[in-house]
């Protein structure tokens, strides 16, 4: 039942139109277990047509080794950003939820309440 509550809460969207247009010829998912460190991969990463970013690793001041181009970021809530300027304009928010807790959090968010 709070599954079914929490669904008719989100407004519905499509993909984003720059990401709808996008082809997947070459994609890449990037994990937070920081193996790139040393790597100085960035440049090749950034030119995949997608980036998927797993969790909350830093981007900023590791860019040499793990590029800056982020087309989705996919977290649990509790590795979610917790300030709008952490939150890329250009790129797609994916929380993924499992969790009863995760239902919890993705209420507060939805009805402005306190995590």
């Amino acid at each position: 039942d709070k599954l079914k509550d929490l669904l008719e809460l989100l407004p519905e969207h499509d993909l984003p139109e720059d990401l709808k247009s996008k082809r997947c010829k070459r994609c890449v998912v990037v994990g937070s277990g920081g193996i790139l460190y040393g790597s100085e991969l960035g440049h090749l990463l950034n030119q995949f047509d997608i980036v998927i970013r797993l969790n909350d690793a830093p981007v900023q001041g590791y860019m040499d080794h793990v590029g800056n181009k982020t087309t989705i970021r996919m977290t649990y809530p509790e590795g979610a950003p917790l300030s709008e300027h952490e939150y890329p304009p250009e790129s797609l928010f994916v929380a993924v939820l499992f969790k009863r807790v995760d239902f919890d959090w993705l209420q507060a968010m939805l009805k402005n309440e306190t995590v």
